[in-house]
């Protein structure tokens, strides 16, 4: 079958950077589907796999996780789907990615697709959605918070794919008042029409801008990039036993500011659950049918923004460059027509 893949490390500008390439039909462990994959979205996790993930040494690696597509196989105890579903999911940055044909993948970190959305638009979601929905309501537990506290979530660079589901979610589910942190006037406003009650500019003092809402401080802050820098606006902002969680990769990330508040850290990767084949390895695969209800509920907005025709290596090497040049709003997907 075809794919795109990469035997080197390499920045996008290499002319091998990532390449057409063919590769056996995967075969399928008990609980996997084979799904023919019509579009993916490009997440940084695919840029940084590109540039220092393990490659095989047999082979090329496969990179790629999100995903649309229809179901065309099942494995012996997959029960969830048949032949002819169409399903969404990320997948497990374990195995093969989504930028091939067919992908072998986990039923059990797999959902229904939304009936509202097409390929390219459902493939916006599923990783932003899983690391959105598992940052709220299985790291910060959002749901357990006393109604009555009057919550307020701060969320640190809320333009991007998490932070426009997240806030979403957050707004529609909740009861919290929801912050982003933007800075520019076309970011803000897409914060903004994406679910946040009030916007702050991250360059700015945060605790005068807060004051300026009449709000004293918050309860919850999740950061989505770099929370190193933010660490001292951040134990500023929150409030004695708050609680903060991250999803990105600080190399020296000083959390000594955060004792006199005991404040609580919590960290979120959508992968842990399929790389460790948890016992709640399941729950990604309800909360993407929940996901799914929501959109088509219209509760909740797929985040494309840039569609690119042709899963290939042409269009996956376009689709990269956008994501690494650091200022896309929204989400990037290449799709076969």
């Amino acid at each position: 079958m075809k794919a795109v893949g990469f035997y080197q490390n390499h920045p996008i500008s290499h002319p091998q950077a990532l390449q057409d390439i063919e590769v056996p039909t995967p075969k399928l462990r008990d609980h996997d589907l084979l799904v023919e994959v019509r579009a993916v979205s490009v997440n940084p996790v695919d840029t940084k796999i590109r540039l220092g993930g393990d490659i095989p040494a047999d082979g090329a690696r496969i990179a790629g996780w999100d995903a649309a597509g229809i179901v065309r196989a099942v494995g012996p105890l997959a029960t969830r789907f048949k032949a002819g579903d169409r399903v969404w999911y990320a997948g497990d940055v374990t195995r093969p990615g989504s930028n091939s044909e067919l992908q072998a993948v986990d039923e059990r970190i797999v959902g229904p697709m939304p009936t509202s959305l097409d390929f390219a638009e459902a493939a916006s979601l599923p990783l932003t959605a899983i690391t959105a929905w598992e940052l709220l309501f299985d790291r910060l537990r959002v749901q357990e918070a006393d109604p009555t506290d009057k919550n307020v979530l701060l969320v640190v660079g809320a333009a991007g794919g998490v932070g426009s589901i997240l806030t979403q979610l957050a707004r529609t589910l909740t009861s919290m008042t929801v912050i982003g942190t933007a800075s520019r006037p076309e970011t803000r406003d897409w914060v903004l029409a994406h679910g946040a009650h009030h916007v702050i500019d991250h360059h700015q003092p945060w605790v005068s801008q807060l004051a300026e809402l009449g709000i004293a401080d918050v309860s919850h802050v999740i950061g989505l990039n770099h929370s190193a820098g933010y660490v001292p606006d951040i134990a500023a902002v929150l409030r004695p036993e708050g609680q903060f969680a991250l999803i990105d990769d600080p190399t020296d990330l000083d959390i000594r500011p955060f004792k006199t508040k005991s404040i609580s850290i919590h960290w979120e990767l959508m992968f842990t659950r399929a790389m460790f084949t948890t016992r709640t390895i399941a729950r990604q695969h309800a909360l993407l049918r929940r996901v799914a209800d929501l959109v088509d509920q219209g509760g909740l907005r797929h985040t494309l923004t840039r569609r690119i025709d042709g899963i290939n290596a042409a269009g996956l090497i376009q689709a990269h460059a956008l994501v690494e040049a650091g200022n896309m709003i929204g989400k990037v997907v290449v799709a076969n027509r």
